[in-house]
């Protein structure tokens, strides 16, 4: 199978860009050769449980797009299975405007990115907006579900690890601490 993550998004305009800019034969070997993408592997699966934040992106009804940051203890996004995940969507600035955009357009794509390793991972989904009381079997006695306006169930259909070349490490300041002083830069 192709390369579920690349398959989506390799629209005729993609195609187009890519031919127009030399790297149409590339990307055509990467989206034939890469593997299909479309189920969570236990490099995944570990990558996500030590995430505390993620990036949301979703379109509105009118095709605009918009993106929200979502944050938690490291793991607030479960994996149900390697196709399934589940993230409680807590009250925040009462706008709804993800939420909103989620039940006239069930798809999203998410973005984690760990900055002191300058690794991406993007993701794709379907998406099913759930009261707290229709938590799937799977999630009985995850944390961090509780106190949820709603959870959010992301059906996965690609991801990708993505480039590290422009990202700039940060770190918490535990991850500061636990690096040590050989990790700072030094003085000019």
């Amino acid at each position: 199978m192709a390369h579920a993550h690349a398959q989506i998004y390799a629209s005729a305009s993609v195609l187009d860009e890519q031919q127009a800019r030399g790297s149409a034969a590339a990307q055509a070997r990467r989206r034939a050769e890469a593997g299909p993408n479309d189920c969570l592997g236990p490099r995944e699966i570990d990558y996500l449980a030590a995430r505390d934040s993620l990036y949301l992106a979703t379109v509105s009804a009118d095709g605009w797009p918009y993106v929200q940051h979502r944050g938690g203890p490291p793991g607030f996004l479960h994996v149900l299975d390697p196709r399934t995940l589940l993230m409680a969507d807590r009250p925040g600035n009462r706008q709804h405007l993800s939420a909103g955009h989620l039940q006239a357009v069930p798809r999203a794509a998410l973005i984690l990115v760990d900055y002191p390793t300058r690794r991406r991972l993007k993701l794709v989904a379907e998406v099913t907006l759930l009261r707290p009381d229709q938590a799937p079997a799977a999630a009985s006695g995850l944390p961090g579900l509780d106190g949820a306006e709603r959870l959010i169930r992301f059906d996965l259909r690609g991801y990708d690890w993505n480039c590290s070349q422009f990202i700039t490490p940060r770190y918490r300041a535990d991850e500061w601490l636990a690096a040590g002083p050989e990790t700072a830069p030094a003085c000019p």
